[in-house]
């Protein structure tokens, strides 16, 4: 008998993807998560179509944790927009730093996500442009000349950082990438 509180196979599935893909990547094969997932074949056909919607479904609940982890950075920053800017990459160090980090999953999943009409780009893309309009409507407090290009700029290196992070071991990628950032905020209009 189960107890009420144990996840279904639909979660189980999205656990094991969500670790199981972070780890190893994309490329996961279907019995390792199944086997992961302690679940027949079947439930990953009735609740996600197959692997691809299993993929996306595990990108789009990544994107909603790692957007809320943004607010509370920022909003733990305070209100003003430069703290709130600069406090984005005083957390890479930490995420960084975080045990069995592998570098961002999203900028992962589409390298790995061949298909260019595969549904894991459009959540990935979604999710940049979310972040880049979080960036942006700071960089506008602070009344930026260039606003959308320079939260372009920024999301660069967060891209660059998360992926430095993890292939250039022993480097500081996010104290680097926070003074390349206190440029791009601090920038102001040319004649």
């Amino acid at each position: 008998m189960s107890t009420p509180d144990a996840p279904g196979p639909r979660e189980r599935l999205l656990e094991a993807a969500q670790s199981l893909t972070y780890s190893h990547g994309m490329g996961v094969g279907v019995d390792a998560l199944l086997t992961a997932a302690n679940v027949a074949r079947r439930s990953l056909y009735e609740h996600f179509g197959g692997k691809d919607g299993l993929l996306t479904e595990v990108l789009k609940r990544a994107t909603e944790a790692d957007e809320s982890r943004y607010a509370a950075t920022m909003d733990g920053a305070g209100e003003d927009p430069r703290d709130r800017l600069l406090a984005v990459f005083d957390d890479l160090e930490g995420v960084i730093a975080e045990p069995g980090f592998r570098g961002c999953r999203y900028l992962a999943a589409d390298l790995a996500l061949t298909d260019p009409h595969h549904p894991g780009h459009a959540v990935t893309r979604a999710y940049r442009e979310r972040v880049s309009g979080r960036l942006e409507h700071e960089l506008r407090r602070l009344e930026h000349p260039r606003p959308a290009l320079a939260a372009d700029q920024l999301l660069l290196l967060i891209d660059g950082a998360l992926a430095a992070g993890a292939t250039r071991l022993k480097t500081e990628p996010a104290a680097a990438a926070r003074e390349l950032a206190e440029l791009v905020i601090d920038t102001r209009s040319r004649p």
